[in-house]
C-alpha cells in the first residue's frame, strides 16, 4: 500500500495555519520547550553545558479514543505476561538457543543469565519498567477495527521494551507543550481530549517502591548511564522526580566502565559503589554491544546481577525483551503457556502482527522466500534495542539474499510491516528551515507499565502513562534520539 492509498485521520486543528500565526506559534513553542526541559543535547554539536529543544510536532496527533483506551487496559496483562516469561528459564533457553550461536551480544547476556541462574539468584525480585510500542494498522478486518472515523483501524504491537524504556519525561512534557500550544491558538476547548499523562511520576514511584522493598533507608538508587548522555532530560527528570516524591532517596549515576572500578560486593552480596549500598539498579544503557567496549564492562554487569540490589531490568527481564522472544510468543499456544484465561490469551494474540523465525527449517525457508519476493511487506529485525538497527524496503531483499545460507539468519526475525493512517502536521526540529512546511506523518504510541515481583508473586502491577513519537511517513526509523522521529502527544477522537 503506498502513501497515496493509505487512509488519513481527522486533524486536531484545521491546517494549514495562516503564515503569520504559524511563525509566531512556532517561535513561542520552541522557547516554551527550551524553558520547560523538553530538550536534548545535540549530537552534531555536542556541548555538555548546552541543550537544544527536542524535535516535536506542532499539533498533537489524532488517535482513536477506543484504541487508546484498549492499549492502556491491556498493559496490565502484558506486564504479567513479560514477568512470567522472564521467570521461565526453560522457555528463554529454548527460544534463544539458535540466536546465541550467531549473535555474540545475546550470547554474552545469556552467559550471565546462566551463571546467576545456576548459582541461585541473590535477589529474587525484579523491577520492570516496560513500554509496549504500537501502531495503528489500516489493514484490520472490519470486525476488529475501530470505526470512529472511516477506515477500519486497530493497533498492533511493534515491540515491548524491557530495558531503558525512555520518554518517561518527554512523553508528559510533550502533552504539556501541546496544552500550551492549543491554548495559544485559542483552542482551549480541545484540551479535554489530551489524556492525562503521569508517566514520570508512575515510573519513579516504581523505583521508590523497589527501594522501599530493599529495606535500607541509607541505600541509594544507581542509574547505569552511557559514557555520553544525549537524552539527558529524560534521565535527570527521573532523578528530580524521585527526590520530589521522597527527599530521602538519593540517586547516583555511573557508567559500566566506572562500575568496573568502583563496584564491589559486600559480605551479604550487597552492591557497594564507593561507600554507598545500592538498593536499586536502573539501567539506562547496556542494551547495545558498543556499551561494553571491553571485558571489564561485562564483568561489571555480571557483578551487578550477582548482587542483592533489585535490578531494572534483571538479566532475565533483559533477555525477555529480545525480538526472538517476541516472535516466539506469537506462535500458536505460546501465550497460553503463561496466561491461563482464554479471553485474556485471545486479547493478547489479537495485538500481534505477523512474526516469523528465520530458522533452518521449512518455515524459515518459506519466510525468506516470501520476503525476498515482496520485501516491502516486511521489516527485518535483529536482537537490538535503541533504534537504527532494523532493515526496511528493498534492503530486506539484499540482506536476506546475503545471509539465507548462513547461520547468521537465525539471529533475525521478520515482522509484517504495519501501515498506519496518515496525518499532516508541522515537524519542528532544531536548525531546520522547513518548520513551516506541512508534512505527511505517522505515529507510534508507547504505553508504560510498572511491575514488581519474583517467580511466585507479583507485588505490584500498574499502567502509568504513555508517550507518542511521530515521524515523516517517508522515514523508516522513528527514534527521536536516533532517527527522524519527534515528540508528540495523542489527541483522542471518537
Amino acid at each position: 500500500m503506498n502513501n497515496g492509498e493509505r487512509p488519513t485521520i481527522p486533524l486536531c486543528v484545521s491546517l494549514p495555519l495562516p503564515q503569520n500565526e504559524l511563525q509566531e506559534i512556532i517561535e513561542k513553542a520552541k522557547d516554551w520547550a527550551l524553558m520547560h526541559g523538553t530538550c536534548m543535547r545535540s549530537k552534531e554539536n555536542f556541548n555538555r553545558d548546552a541543550l537544544q529543544f527536542a524535535p516535536f510536532l506542532l499539533i498533537p496527533s489524532s488517535f482513536p479514543r477506543e484504541e487508546f483506551e484498549r492499549a492502556c487496559e491491556i498493559q496490565l496483562i502484558l506486564n504479567q505476561l513479560m514477568h512470567r516469561v522472564a521467570y521461565n528459564y526453560e522457555f528463554l533457553k529454548e527460544t534463544l538457543k539458535e540466536t546465541i550461536k550467531v549473535d555474540t551480544f545475546t550470547q554474552k547476556l545469556f552467559e550471565i543469565y546462566e551463571t546467576v541462574h545456576n548459582e541461585g539468584f541473590t535477589q529474587k525480585i525484579s523491577l520492570g519498567l516496560l513500554r509496549s510500542d504500537l501502531m495503528l494498522d489500516t489493514s484490520c478486518p472490519e470486525e476488529f477495527g475501530c470505526k470512529s472515523y472511516g477506515p477500519y483501524c486497530c493497533w498492533k504491537q511493534v515491540e515491548i521494551n524491557t530495558i531503558a524504556s525512555g520518554f518517561g519525561w518527554l512523553g508528559p512534557a510533550a502533552t504539556n507543550l501541546h496544552r500550551y500550544i492549543l491554548t495559544e491558538l485559542n483552542k482551549s476547548e480541545k484540551l479535554k481530549n489530551l489524556p492525562d499523562n503521569n508517566a514520570l511520576e508512575g515510573l519513579c514511584t516504581g523505583l521508590i517502591e523497589a527501594w522501599k522493598i530493599y529495606g535500607d533507608p541509607k541505600s541509594v538508587i544507581l542509574f547505569v548511564i552511557e559514557d555520553v548522555t544525549y537524552n539527558i532530560c529524560d534521565q535527570r527528570f527521573h532523578e528530580f522526580e524521585i527526590r520530589r516524591l521522597n527527599p530521602n532517596v538519593r540517586v547516583i549515576r555511573r557508567t559500566l566502565t566506572q562500575l568496573a572500578v568502583e563496584a564491589s560486593l559486600g559480605p551479604n552480596k550487597e552492591l557497594i559503589v564507593g561507600n554507598r549500598t545500592v538498593a536499586v539498579v536502573y539501567f539506562r544503557c547496556g542494551y547495545e554491544p558498543d556499551q561494553y567496549p571491553t571485558e571489564k564492562e561485562w564483568n561489571a554487569r555480571l557483578l551487578i546481577e550477582r548482587a542483592l540490589a533489585i535490578k531494572c531490568p534483571s538479566i532475565q527481564y533483559h533477555l525477555a525483551g529480545a525480538k526472538k522472544v517476541q516472535q516466539a510468543l506469537a506462535k500458536p499456544g505460546a501465550v497460553a503457556r503463561f496466561l491461563k484465561d482464554e479471553r485474556t490469551v485471545k486479547q493478547v494474540r489479537g495485538i500481534f502482527t505477523g512474526l516469523y523465525a528465520l530458522d533452518f527449517d521449512e518455515h524459515g525457508d518459506r519466510a525468506i522466500e516470501v520476503a525476498i519476493a515482496d520485501p516491502e511487506r516486511f521489516v527485518l529485525k535483529p536482537q537490538r534495542e535503541g533504534g537504527g538497527n532494523n532493515v526496511y524496503g528493498l534492503d530486506v531483499r539484499k540482506a536476506l539474499e546475503s545471509m539465507k545460507n548462513k547461520q547468521e539468519r537465525t539471529a533475525w526475525i521478520l515482522m509484517d510491516r504495519i501501515h498506519p493512517p496518515l496525518q499532516k502536521n508541522y515537524q519542528i526540529r532544531p536548525g531546520s528551515t522547513t518548520d513551516s512546511e506541512l508534512k505527511e506523518v505517522v505515529s507510534e504510541l508507547g504505553i508504560f507499565g510498572v511491575i514488581i515481583g519474583d517467580e511466585k508473586n507479583i507485588i505490584s502491577n500498574t499502567q502509568v502513562g504513555h508517550m507518542l513519537r511521530t515521524k515523516l511517513a517517508s522515514a523508516d526509523e522513528g527514534g527521536v534520539a536516533s532517527g527522524l522521529g519527534a515528540c508528540d502527544s495523542p489527541y483522542l477522537i471518537d
